[in-house]
């Protein structure tokens, strides 16, 4: 009996030998298989996120490109309205120069008299007025360069101030025309209006009158007054019909 259970006992220790490498390989391959898989998850999910990020650079590559495309292109019309201001403040500028430079030689270089065509009506008093037309250059000089330089705010005060000072000067007609013509610039429209009308008024002989009526013209057709305008346009073609200005309102007149 000892005989047949050291034998069954060998045996089934022998079983045991056997069967447990089996297990043991068993759950290291699941184990092997379990971690495989996982490597290929993250594996999938980091060529995901690649692929998420690629497409992501690629979008932004795009967009950034447009953006650039876009600000060459803003670059290339801004350079264009500089240019056409630049271009246009130099024609001004000319106009300016052209323009005063003809008044000027229209102007007398002397004080007017009561007897004079050039003094302002309602303001003759028999006697000449002493006025320093030197000073007077001078301060019309420097109004008149605001204006060439577009610092229309500074051509109106300087004006402003001129007419009071210099009440008498020569320059008087000239200084209410730019003095309105500043003033449109500025859109102040009823008040360029205004000083437009002070020439033609206070000297009708003035050889910018014309040119003033068909500003105030302009000023009240701006400002929303056509009939003004109208009246006005019709008023210089009777008072200077053999002017230039009164040519360009018989044209403004045809077009209504």
């Amino acid at each position: 009996m000892l005989r047949r259970f050291s034998l069954r006992s060998w045996s089934a220790a022998c079983l045991t030998a056997l069967t447990l490498p089996a297990h043991a390989g068993l759950f290291d391959d699941v184990e092997a298989r379990a971690r495989i898989d996982k490597l290929r998850a993250d594996f999938t999910a980091m060529q995901q996120s690649v692929d998420t990020g690629s497409k992501n650079q690629l979008e932004f590559v795009n967009q950034l490109e447009g953006l650039k495309a876009e600000l060459a292109k803003l670059r290339g019309q801004l350079e264009v309205l500089a240019y056409d201001v630049e271009t246009t403040q130099k024609r001004q500028k000319d106009f300016y120069v052209d323009l005063d430079a003809r008044l000027r030689k229209l102007e007398p270089s002397a004080p007017a008299s009561a007897a004079d065509p050039g003094l302002p009506t309602g303001e003759a008093t028999g006697s000449k007025t002493a006025v320093d037309e030197g000073a007077a250059t001078r301060d019309y000089d420097i109004a008149l360069n605001f204006v060439k330089a577009g610092r229309y705010r500074d051509a109106v005060s300087a004006f402003a101030s001129f007419t009071k000072i210099h009440a008498g000067s020569v320059r008087q007609p000239s200084a209410h025309f730019w003095q309105a013509s500043s003033h449109f610039q500025l859109r102040e429209f009823a008040k360029a209006a205004d000083q437009y009308a002070r020439v033609p008024a206070g000297w009708p002989n003035d050889p910018k009158a014309p040119d003033a009526l068909l500003g105030q013209a302009n000023a009240q057709f701006e400002a929303g007054d056509a009939k003004g305008a109208n009246k006005t346009l019709e008023a210089l073609i009777q008072q200077y019909p053999k002017s230039s200005a009164a040519q360009a309102a018989q044209q403004r007149l045809k077009k209504k």
